[in-house]
C-alpha cells in the first residue's frame, strides 16, 4: 500500500510537472506589462506568469512573518512555563543538626 501511494504521488506531481511545461511551451508568444509613465516591459508570457506567481509568494511569505514570529514568542513563552512549573528551582531545606 505505502508504495502504490508513492507510486501515485510521483505519477501526480509528474502530471503537474508536464502540464506547466506544456503551458510554458504554449504561451512563448511576447506580451507586453505597462507600468506607470508610459513605462513597459516586453518578455515571454510565461515570464511575466512566473514573475507574478514569485511576486504574490514573496509578499504572502512577508504577510506571515510576524504572525510566525508572534506564534514563536508564545511558543517560548509557554514552554518556559511549562519547564518552571514541571521542574521548580527549591532550595534545599537545612535540617538543623
Amino acid at each position: 500500500m505505502k508504495q502504490f501511494l508513492k507510486l501515485l504521488q510521483w505519477t501526480l506531481n509528474a502530471a503537474v510537472f508536464f502540464t506547466l511545461f506544456a503551458f510554458a511551451l504554449n504561451n512563448q508568444h511576447e506580451a507586453k506589462v505597462y507600468f506607470f509613465f508610459g513605462t513597459q516591459w516586453r518578455s515571454p508570457m510565461v515570464l511575466i506568469v512566473l514573475t507574478a506567481f514569485a511576486l504574490g509568494l514573496v509578499v504572502g511569505v512577508l504577510g506571515m512573518v510576524p504572525r510566525w514570529w508572534r506564534q514563536k514568542q508564545a511558543a517560548k513563552s509557554v514552554q518556559a512555563n511549562t519547564a518552571t512549573t514541571t521542574n521548580p528551582e527549591q532550595p534545599e531545606a537545612s535540617h538543623g543538626t
